[in-house]
């Protein structure tokens, strides 16, 4: 078997980051943390091959020394971890405040997808995924840009379904909060 190496364009220094906060993570959670497959730094790197070389799993399941099932495992925990040490939308809006940013952009898209579909809460018994606009299934998710154009925060993903518009006045609430906060 060949074997060679390979770069991400990822700096070392967002994955030793990542790897602490692993190690941390496996510090509270683990009753025996020094028992894992995989190393925090292993974990740390399998995550940018997933997210930006669109890696198989079963091909980084592979090439880490894990089962398939301990990859998807340690790929999904790390997101976890990840996600967890995002900011929340107050924050990130205080913090423009605070700068005295002029402006903020408000935008959402819809990332399309072809594997999820359920049932809407209401009577009509519609597809919650299904974006009427778009004519196709996806996920709907805002993105919260600072004056530059520079994403600062996203929101979690959404049914495809609901209107931009309601979606932007359920985000307008934590800003009315931010804004009432630093006043």
């Amino acid at each position: 078997m060949l074997s060679y190496r390979a770069t991400l364009p990822v700096l070392l220094f967002v994955v030793r980051r990542v790897s602490t906060w692993l190690w941390a993570h496996r510090r509270v959670r683990d009753a025996r943390p020094r028992q894992r497959a995989a190393t925090c730094w292993t974990q740390a790197v399998l995550v940018p091959r997933w997210l930006i070389k669109a890696t198989r799993m079963h091909r980084l399941a592979a090439d880490h020394g894990l089962s398939l099932a301990t990859a998807y495992r340690y790929l999904h925990e790390a997101i976890d971890v990840v996600a967890d040490r995002a900011p929340t939308l107050e924050d990130v809006l205080a913090d423009q405040l605070d700068t005295a940013a002029p402006f903020v952009c408000l935008d959402g898209t819809l990332i399309h997808t072809t594997r999820c579909c359920s049932r809407s809460t209401s009577t009509k018994g519609y597809d919650a995924w299904y974006s009427g606009k778009h004519h196709a299934h996806g996920g709907n998710i805002q993105v919260l840009t600072d004056h530059t154009g520079f994403p600062i925060w996203t929101s979690p993903v959404e049914p495809g379904n609901p209107s931009y518009t309601r979606m932007q006045r359920a985000l307008r609430a934590p800003a009315e909060r931010a804004n009432a906060i630093l006043k």
